[in-house]
């Protein structure tokens, strides 16, 4: 009887430790914003809705294969055709189709980044691959952050946007996409999280739109695309779903 029930022991450590590991894991869940009169500061009107957030199949980079974040693995050749085909290439499509002043916004809750630690020096490294000719302003994408060092109140911090991430290319395809990093330094945080602070959320926000071009988007366009979305030594390289308005999503394919 001790037997067995150690086993029964044994197999419940087991599927709590997975269910744990489910719960720990980041990901990164679509949310939009459209905001109500004043909700964007005093005599601001009501948001509309031109903002969009979603996963969507073939938008992003191979999602298989931890190793491939870090190598050239674009290959349209017979050796790796079979598994770019199999591969749904999940990407975050971010859009705000209208001005920037519109108090609305598209971006993703990053879920499982509450609780991360910013190091004793100040370490704490943010960033994302994006497509080529989409996007890439200095205010966004960008990360929200809200942190707390020990006993004081929340801190909010202001991590990017895009293009002062000092793009370079993304290894998986060189050609297509480019990868940014923002350290927690007061050149890409504004202002930096204290050392050794506690990370309450994460957020990416879209919030420029069709007004502000930038040098990867001269004509405004107002869309990102982005992907392997990195929280500190950690990748989010896919997702599901789209997200309404409400705060619902459609967690649909």
């Amino acid at each position: 009887m001790s037997n067995r029930l150690a086993l029964i022991a044994c197999i419940a450590a087991i599927g709590v430790g997975a269910r744990g590991g489910e719960e720990d894991r980041l990901r990164a869940v679509p949310v939009v914003f459209v905001g109500e009169a004043g909700d964007c500061g005093p005599g601001y009107p009501p948001g509309s809705n031109i903002v969009t957030s979603a996963w969507l199949r073939g938008m992003g980079l191979p999602d298989k294969n931890d190793r491939q974040l870090n190598t050239t693995v674009l290959d349209t050749g017979s050796r790796n055709g079979a598994a770019s085909r199999r591969d749904p290439h999940y990407g975050l499509i971010l859009n705000k189709n209208g001005p920037t002043a519109d108090c609305s916004s598209a971006g993703a809750t990053i879920r499982g980044a509450q609780g991360l630690r910013v190091g004793l020096d100040g370490t704490f490294l943010l960033g994302f691959d994006f497509r080529n000719g989409t996007h890439c302003g200095a205010g966004s994408p960008r990360f929200n952050v809200v942190a707390r060092q020990g006993r004081n109140g929340s801190t909010s911090h202001f991590i990017g946007g895009c293009a002062n991430g000092g793009a370079q290319p993304a290894p998986q395809d060189p050609a297509e996409w480019s990868r940014v990093r923002f350290a927690n330094s007061a050149a890409t945080a504004f202002p930096p999280i204290p050392p050794g602070s506690t990370i309450e959320s994460i957020e990416l926000i879209v919030d420029e739109g069709t007004d502000a071009p930038s040098a990867e988007d001269p004509r405004g366009v107002g869309l990102s695309v982005v992907d392997n979305i990195f929280v500190n030594g950690q990748f989010i390289r896919s997702g599901r779903g789209i997200a309404e308005p409400d705060g619902d999503r459609d967690d649909r394919d």
